[in-house]
């Protein structure tokens, strides 16, 4: 197999995954519309509830998978076959395990379902909704093990496409059925159907293109490599615990505080806001590869500079996405799914600011992850994860579905915003992080000032939902771009940012022609 340099891989990961991670969104939404249509609110509010309980219960997924992902690149990048093997075959007994926990845990639930909702949706086969939405999570485990072997050799475009080609398969047959039965039972048996075709079709092509993954396999890992592993599986777990609890646990306070049909309203906001996120970290995470290899090979010089560029593009890319969600997400929402979908414009404005933050946090997640840096701060995860249910169930009592969300806020900016690139400072480039601080500052208060702007420019016009739509659009599109450029057109990270994105489309100009 003829290999790329990282950048290619990069271009080539990211380019693919913005491409058909749009196609699926698309699908996606166009199947929610029709859903909410088709179907009661309470399917909408049990929806959302339950796919956040299957969330919370796959807590140890992440920490196995990132884990095994970070301990691959060093062997991948001294072509060491039989340690890629024995990390495999590790890896397919920890998912296992993660599925017969998940299995178990979820059927334990069914006699709390009746608590976890505030007020009882008009639904029948609750219970056999329920456990299809559990198999669905445990399937989900089964065979995809393998995708994890193709994303650490920097392939990730490769399990993108398997992924989001049956998302998109899922979403046709699941509209179908709306459609013509508008029988929710048959909608998440499609589901269940298409995650399992879509898992052993993945475990085809990682076969293919590893045939050493069939081989038998009877060593096993030096007992200190195996201690490391088991160690940063432990504290992946506990970033994972904090993980779940920070997002997904909106959907349960809300649903048992203020009532279920809210919560269905909120899904309706996930899902837009979601599938803004999934296409903006889908293509941030296409580095990710190249930068566990640049971390195993490089000095922490060069690795720091990397590192500043990438913040700065995903600051400019989740700030631009920020403030066309607050200015563009009430109009859109009451166009697709009805007024009686709507959340207040503070509601709304929480919920963006919460995306923003976090989206400048990616390119400090993709580092510490891909170098490994699990441990030093896992007791952060926890103290993230209490703060989180503490002042969130403290201010839903007093302010309803907003404190939810300022919770979230609040427990994020203790936290994680200073926490993760203070390890990342120290470990890794070995230099103080005030230099980071001091930049991270002086960026939120430029995107606050365009964020202002655009808000002022959106609000001297107002008509109808499509009338908003269009108009605040082009707003959004113009002004903070333009405001950001005159900003930082002469700083060195521009220069660079502008000079890659010209040769990532050279290159993918070049390749598309050469298929032709």
């Amino acid at each position: 197999m003829k290999q790329k340099s990282r950048t290619e891989y990069s271009v080539m990961n990211t380019s693919v995954a913005f491409v058909a991670q749009i196609s699926a969104i698309l699908m996606g939404f166009f199947t929610r519309v029709v859903f909410t249509r088709m179907l009661s609110e309470g399917y909408v509010g049990i929806n959302g509830l339950f796919t956040d309980i299957l969330n919370i219960l796959s807590l140890s997924e992440l920490g196995v998978g990132t884990a095994i992902t970070y301990a691959l690149y060093r062997p991948i990048a001294e072509n060491d076959i039989s340690k890629q093997q024995i990390l495999m075959r590790m890896f397919r007994m920890f998912y296992r395990i993660t599925a017969g926990f998940v299995l178990v845990a979820g059927m334990c639930l069914i006699p709390f379902l009746d608590i976890l909702m505030k007020d009882r949706p008009d639904v029948d086969h609750l219970v056999l909704i329920y456990l299809l939405y559990l198999l669905n999570s445990v399937v989900s485990y089964l065979l995809i093990y393998k995708k994890t072997l193709i994303d650490a050799h920097q392939m990730n475009y490769i399990t993108v496409l398997y992924h989001n080609g049956f998302l998109v398969l899922q979403d046709i047959c699941q509209i179908i059925i709306l459609i013509t039965t508008r029988n929710f039972v048959l909608f998440l048996i499609v589901a269940v159907v298409c995650t399992i075709t879509g898992n052993v079709f993945m475990s085809r092509k990682a076969d293919a293109l590893f045939p050493y993954l069939k081989e038998p396999c009877h060593e096993k890992l030096p007992q200190e490599e195996r201690q490391d592993i088991l160690k940063n599986v432990r504290a992946m777990l506990m970033h994972k615990l904090g993980n779940v609890v920070v997002n997904n646990t909106d959907n349960l306070l809300i649903s048992s505080f203020v009532g279920v049909i809210t919560a269905g309203i909120y899904s309706n906001y996930y899902l837009v806001i979601g599938s803004i996120r999934q296409v903006l970290d889908q293509a941030l995470q296409g580095v990710a590869a190249s930068v566990g290899n640049l971390g195993a090979t490089e000095d922490s010089e060069k690795v720091s500079r990397i590192f500043d560029q990438l913040f700065f593009i995903g600051y400019w890319i989740y700030g631009f996405a920020g403030i066309c969600l607050f200015e563009l997400l009430n109009p859109f929402v009451e166009l697709a799914f009805g007024k009686q979908y709507l959340f207040q414009r503070e509601v709304v404005l929480v919920l963006c600011i919460n995306f923003f933050v976090n989206g400048t946090r990616k390119a400090v997640l993709i580092f510490k992850e891909s170098m490994g840096l699990f441990w030093y701060d896992r007791y952060k995860a926890i103290a993230e994860a209490v703060l989180n249910l503490g002042i969130s169930i403290l201010l839903v009592t007093h302010f309803g579905v907003v404190g939810v969300f300022a919770g979230t806020f609040c427990s994020t900016v203790l936290t994680s915003v200073w926490v993760e690139p203070y390890i990342i400072y120290r470990y890794r480039f070995q230099k103080p992080v005030r230099k980071y601080f001091g930049r991270y500052s002086l960026y939120l208060i430029v995107m606050a000032v365009a964020w202002a702007v655009t808000e002022f420019c959106c609000q001297i016009v107002n008509g109808s939902a499509v009338f908003n739509l269009f108009y605040r659009a082009v707003i959004c599109i113009i002004v903070p771009n333009s405001l950001l450029w005159l900003i930082f057109r002469r700083t060195e990270n521009w220069k660079k940012t502008s000079g890659l994105l010209c040769r990532s489309i050279i290159k993918i100009g070049k390749s598309v022609r050469r298929q032709n």
